[in-house]
């Protein structure tokens, strides 16, 4: 089976481009006309280009998937056929990328294969932790229950992820509008009252010089901070993307003040609401460990949580090696031990997940409420340094006229 790139345009005039796996391309062009969609390129991607084919695979909205899961939940528990489920949920999703998937996914099971494996094909769209608790649900036969599950903890994190984009939307825009102002500054206004001063032979203080000795610096070589910025931030991605620069950087993250311990309470409840809930669905621990550890996030995590399953091989405890990392506390390894002991080791897990649910949205409301004087002082401090150099050549020269 091959890997072929498409670009459409669908009923709306949207264009739409991804990523399909299929037999020929003939069997891509079916697929494609079945949506009714008009194509305009269909290309096979090259072995060669996978890392970048992969980087542009298609993506859906979490928010999406918490619908398809929950409404695939409710339809399987009422007795509808899986195949007859995919086809309502192609139907009526107005998503075109998605809709492209489910077709797929519902030809897959068509021909034979499990549902698992047929959304194991659309890795960009389902996560190895989906893909493995579908697998697992099969096995169990309570899909239902699974994809309920699956639904909640797709809820909770989108829950976290919208309160971090709202915490954090207020600070940018002011940072931004800050950064804008200062462009402004430099370039339309500061160079005028340098001229204006120079004409009338103004002696200048220090900050003031500073000032318009930056401005002109800025206004002459512009260009090159902006190819300095571009240079720094491709150089930063290409770091991340080796596993040794990945893992320095995670630490650096984990080591800032007051938002380092807000993003290790985040990947501690990411980590014990995932743990927890692939338990509950029969995935195997070894298995579970190896799935957090792919889709962790963090680096410095994902090691710990090799190590873990390394120690567990040797027949300690999981408990035991997430201690020894030093990146839990006491009370999640100790909740851990409970579990493992009275034989709860989801119910105990998922608990800790609340509790630092919990924890970060008092934190990330008591950082939102912080960082509005911060970012208020930040630019009273900048507009009055520029507003202070900028006038006091203008007192200088009404005192000599005095």
């Amino acid at each position: 089976m091959s890997t072929f790139t498409y670009s459409v345009i669908d009923a709306a005039g949207k264009s739409v481009s991804g990523r399909i796996e299929a037999d020929s391309e003939q069997s891509v062009l079916t697929k494609l006309h079945e949506q009714r969609f008009h194509i305009v390129n269909i290309e096979e991607a090259r072995a060669g280009a996978f890392s970048s084919a992969r980087a542009r695979a298609p993506k859906v909205k979490l928010q999406l998937l918490v619908i398809f899961s929950r409404q695939f939940a409710v339809m399987i528990n009422a007795g509808i056929g899986i195949i007859k489920c995919l086809d309502i949920l192609e139907v009526q999703t107005k998503d075109p990328v998605f809709k492209i998937v489910l077709n797929d996914v519902k030809r897959d099971v068509k021909d034979g294969l499990s549902l698992s494996d047929a959304l194991n094909k659309h890795q960009s769209i389902f996560s190895k932790l989906y893909i493995n608790m579908v697998r697992a649900a099969e096995i169990g036969g309570v899909l239902d229950l699974i994809l309920d599950r699956l639904s909640s903890f797709l809820e909770k994190e989108l829950d976290i992820r919208q309160k971090v984009k709202s915490a954090m939307m207020y600070p940018a825009i002011v940072l931004v509008f800050a950064f804008l102002i200062v462009i402004a500054l430099f370039i339309f206004v500061l160079p005028r009252f340098k001229d204006i001063f120079s004409a009338m032979n103004v002696d200048m203080p220090p900050t003031t010089e500073f000032l318009f000795a930056s401005s002109d610096f800025f206004c002459a070589y512009w260009y090159m901070f902006v190819i300095g910025g571009v240079a720094l931030f491709t150089a930063f991605k290409q770091y991340e993307r080796t596993p040794q620069g990945r893992f320095n950087i995670d630490t650096v993250k984990l080591r800032i003040p007051i938002m380092g311990e807000t993003i290790l309470k985040m990947s501690i409840s990411r980590f014990t609401r995932t743990f927890g809930t692939l338990i509950a669905s029969g995935v195997p621990m070894m298995r579970s460990l190896e799935i957090i550890g792919e889709t962790s996030g963090n680096a410095v995590l994902a090691l710990a949580i090799t190590n873990a399953r390394s120690s567990i091989r040797e027949g300690n405890k999981i408990s035991v090696p997430l201690a020894a990392s030093g990146l839990f506390p006491q009370m999640v390894t100790h909740m851990i031990d409970v579990g493992e002991e009275t034989g709860q080791l989801s119910d105990m897990l998922i608990r800790v997940s609340d509790f630092y649910d919990a924890e970060v949205d008092a934190t990330i409301k008591g950082l939102t409420s912080l960082i509005e004087p911060i970012l208020i002082v930040f630019m009273g401090v900048i507009v009055g340094f520029i507003a202070i150099s900028v006038l006091s050549p203008i007192f200088k020269l009404v005192s000599s006229i005095h």
